[in-house]
């Protein structure tokens, strides 16, 4: 389980909170809060892409950029958090379920990047495993659908 310190807390005058806090198996991240010293994470939180080759690099680019996608992708879950990945896109993808008919232009210059068919399969898989939901949108619809996506929209 997550939680949320604000930053602004005075160092080293909350040490047995902390102590108490692992010992319930709870870690703490760190943020500045609008309000209060400790917060919950968000039910829902949009992640936003500006291109297909962005979410690409993510999923299938280097390994320490798929592990660092995918531990955000986990700590959301873990949070009992859901993860809304809105890829803006002017490629025509509107769903996950297009995105095989996407062509990664960095194969022109890297046959072994990540093809739009690997990126559908692994999207699903992300998922399945983590609850992830993966949105798209153009550039232009992206302020609105981030507001329907947190429900007030």
């Amino acid at each position: 389980m997550y939680i949320i310190e604000d930053s602004r807390q005075q160092k080293g005058k909350h040490e047995q909170k902390h102590k108490d806090f692992a010992d319930m198996g709870v870690n703490l991240l760190t943020n500045i809060l609008p309000y209060g010293d400790y917060a919950y994470p968000p039910r829902i939180s949009v992640d936003t892409k500006r291109s297909m080759e962005e979410i690409a690099q993510n999923i299938g680019g280097a390994a320490s950029e798929h592990q660092r996608f995918k531990n955000e992708c986990i700590r959301a879950r873990d949070c009992g958090g859901k993860l809304i990945i809105l890829v803006e896109n002017t490629n025509g993808i509107t769903c996950v379920d297009d995105v095989h008919k996407w062509i990664n232009p960095e194969l022109v210059y890297r046959p072994k990047a990540i093809t739009g068919v690997r990126l559908e399969k692994a999207m699903k898989t992300m998922s399945e495993r983590y609850g992830v939901q993966f949105e798209f949108c153009t550039p232009e619809q992206s302020a609105k659908r981030i507001m329907e996506l947190l429900g007030n929209g």
